[in-house]
């Protein structure tokens, strides 16, 4: 159970009366690797397995679905358990990761520990060189528009509690191809990747939407799956910012109605 109705009282200019609202819950999960546990995640308990293998992607740990050898969801426990193919070498000790930051909760994201995991892991990759290689491409602006409005309507969890976040993955061509919501807007974001590693579609020609704030945490994680434009209702922050200049990525915030302010590389878009 991931929402709930509740009784409150509800003001309204000078009327005020008892009404029902709805809630939704944020449960903590661990996630295994190995029989060991890697993080506790703060999350909605919904699509735990796309969310899981969406995190170990974004970390590093994995690079495709073929990394693991098998994973499980325990909702009665509130627990994942991600098994990994022998020849993927994972040592929960070279990570440097201390307790406390084991706990990713649905505010602030990721901890500066788990940034500098995945920071290393896009320079062994050499991610920017890959995401250079996408700047042949071009989105019509309506395009955008046109996938913020698909994504809105298609989180419905948003709209009844204005308590979630949504992310939504597009071709580049506009045709949706996994829509997700959280609590927190970087698990959304986790979600949506893992869905599409899941079904086993490759992340080339996609573009990515959130409802949520661009922070450094999101766009590390766009970085990650070398997705060449993100695009938010909300605003950007000026760490997110930094990091699409710095990375190549083309950065949209306050996708509203017929407007839209790009932040990076705004050669990909046109109208």
């Amino acid at each position: 159970m991931f929402k709930r109705k509740v009784n409150i009282t509800r003001i309204k200019k000078t009327e005020k009366k008892e009404v029902e609202d709805l809630v939704l819950f944020e449960n903590p999960v661990d996630l295994y690797v190995n029989s060991t546990q890697l993080v506790n995640i703060i999350c909605l308990l919904k699509d735990l397995k796309e969310l899981s293998i969406g995190f170990l992607y974004s970390i590093g740990i994995i690079n495709s679905i073929n990394d693991i050898k098998d994973i499980k969801v325990d909702e009665l426990e509130n627990s994942v358990y991600v098994e990994l193919k022998e020849e993927i070498k994972f040592d929960i000790e070279k990570l440097d990761i201390n307790p406390v930051s084991r706990v990713v909760d649905t505010t602030c994201g990721i901890s500066s520990p788990w940034r500098n995991v995945i920071k290393e892991s896009l320079e062994k990759a050499n991610i920017k060189e890959a995401i250079k290689s996408k700047d042949n491409i071009k989105i019509k602006a309506s395009t955008i528009f046109s996938a913020i409005k698909k994504m809105q309507t298609r989180t419905p969890l948003d709209r009844e509690t204005r308590g979630c976040h949504g992310a939504a993955i597009f071709s580049i061509d506009g045709n949706l191809l996994s829509v997700k919501e959280d609590i927190g807007r970087h698990n959304a974001i986790d979600k949506v990747i893992g869905d599409m590693l899941l079904k086993e579609h490759n992340l080339e020609n996609v573009f990515l939407t959130s409802t949520g704030r661009l922070t450094s945490d999101s766009v590390l994680k766009v970085i990650k799956a070398k997705i060449p434009i993100v695009a938010s209702f909300s605003a950007a922050i000026e760490s997110g910012i930094r990091l699409a200049f710095a990375y190549g990525i083309t950065l949209i915030g306050f996708v509203r109605g017929s407007r839209m302010n790009i932040y990076t590389h705004s050669e990909r878009i046109y109208t």
